[in-house]
């Protein structure tokens, strides 16, 4: 069944010729599509270009396609990921789902399969975004709350209510919180958040990270100095959970 919505595809493709006929191919079916080069591009445009779905090679310049795929998944665990690659081994298939990729369709492939896992992936995820909550990635004007504590955080208009009052968030506090929230309970080593929240800059140290944690635990902590949401753990990194 078509969508009503014209949905947006993110081609993650180095090869141009691969990338150029799917997007041709996608158009023609009524989807929205975008190219990626490379592994880091493909990380920019994911967060700019807010993807109803990805469409991802393995073997990519600089980042390799199984580490965007764990960074995606570090912010957004309902995004459907298809990889497309000429690794079709089933070795490369359980290293792929155990990823979190949502389907796997090896090269040279045909395209009437293609089109057909790409219209179920996104039937079967619009079908779970209209049955189950959680935060996911925010759509344009989606009003998405969060509340721990006696913390409610609105992503739709980067506001909190907190310890100070109602306070206005930048993007890169918003940005961060959502990793917390989408890996609560899961330690996060200082390099994860680093290259999650700030992608893949060369003058942001880890350091950087350690100053917003302050600032969060400022913003949500009753006691900052002894935080219990936002905890530091030796040696690792930090970890945010909540009753």
């Amino acid at each position: 069944m078509r969508q009503t919505e014209k949905s947006r595809i993110l081609i993650i493709e180095d090869d141009a010729h691969i990338a150029e006929g799917l997007k041709l191919n996608l158009s023609l079916q009524g989807y929205e599509a975008a190219i990626a080069g490379s592994g880091t591009e493909g990380l920019r445009m994911w967060k700019e270009y807010n993807p109803h779905l990805v469409v991802l090679d393995i073997m990519l310049p600089g980042l390799d396609g199984l580490a965007v795929l764990r960074h995606i998944r570090l912010e957004d665990e309902k995004l459907p990921v298809l990889i497309l690659s000429a690794k079709g081994a089933l070795d490369d298939r359980i290293k792929g789902f155990s990823c979190g990729v949502d389907d796997y369709l090896a090269k040279p492939f045909h395209l009437e399969e293609f089109l057909l896992r790409i219209e179920r992936l996104l039937t079967r995820a619009s079908w779970n975004r209209d049955r189950s909550g959680g935060i996911g990635r925010a759509e344009p004007g989606e009003t998405q709350r969060y509340t721990f504590g006696g913390n409610s955080i609105d992503f739709s208009t980067l506001t909190a209510e907190c310890r100070q009052g109602m306070i206005q968030l930048t993007e890169q506090e918003a940005r961060l919180l959502r990793v917390f929230i989408a890996n609560r309970g899961k330690p996060l080593s200082r390099k994860i958040i680093l290259e999650v929240g700030w992608g893949y800059s060369g003058v942001t140290t880890t350091r950087t990270v350690d100053n917003f944690i302050v600032r969060l635990r400022k913003y949500f902590e009753d006691d900052p100095q002894n935080p219990i949401y936002f905890r530091s753990l030796r040696s690792v990194g930090y970890l945010f959970d909540h009753p």
